[in-house]
């Protein structure tokens, strides 16, 4: 009985992308505004929003915002909002000065430490811009 080992090399001439219909480098998606009100747990309309909050450095950005007043136009989760209110964003909102805007919140994930100290209970809607409500004319 003769056993031959044939040495087979692996062609690397041809590197083969399995994922290039899915890889988008330097393009971030943005969500459409009726795409933001249909994903979200709760969607505010107000133009008394603040920053009181920002930790930046060492891990993840934090920036936590409270809304003074505004008007429930969606709710999943609670039948009453009592403000103000605080939620959490991973980047920094530039809401308009002067300007009635569209918050789009998602139940808050994750932060339990925080989430208690600061009465946390939902976080801005990830992709999601800030939009700013249009005067019905």
């Amino acid at each position: 009985m003769i056993f031959s080992c044939e040495e087979k090399k692996l062609q690397q001439d041809h590197p083969i992308d399995l994922f290039a219909d899915e890889r988008q480098e330097g393009k971030a998606y943005i969500m459409k505004p009726q795409e933001c009100f249909e994903g979200s747990d709760m969607v505010v309309s107000s133009s008394n929003i603040k920053l009181i909050d920002k930790s930046s450095g060492r891990g993840k950005a934090i920036f936590i915002y409270r809304v003074h007043s505004g008007k429930v136009e969606k709710t999943t989760r609670d039948s009453i909002v009592d403000f103000p209110f605080q939620f959490l964003a991973n980047q920094e909102l530039k809401f308009k000065k002067d300007s009635v805007s569209y918050i789009y919140l998602k139940k808050l994930e994750g932060y339990r430490f925080i989430a208690k100290e600061m009465n946390l209970k939902y976080q801005w809607l990830k992709a999601a811009p800030v939009y700013s409500v249009k005067a019905d004319k």
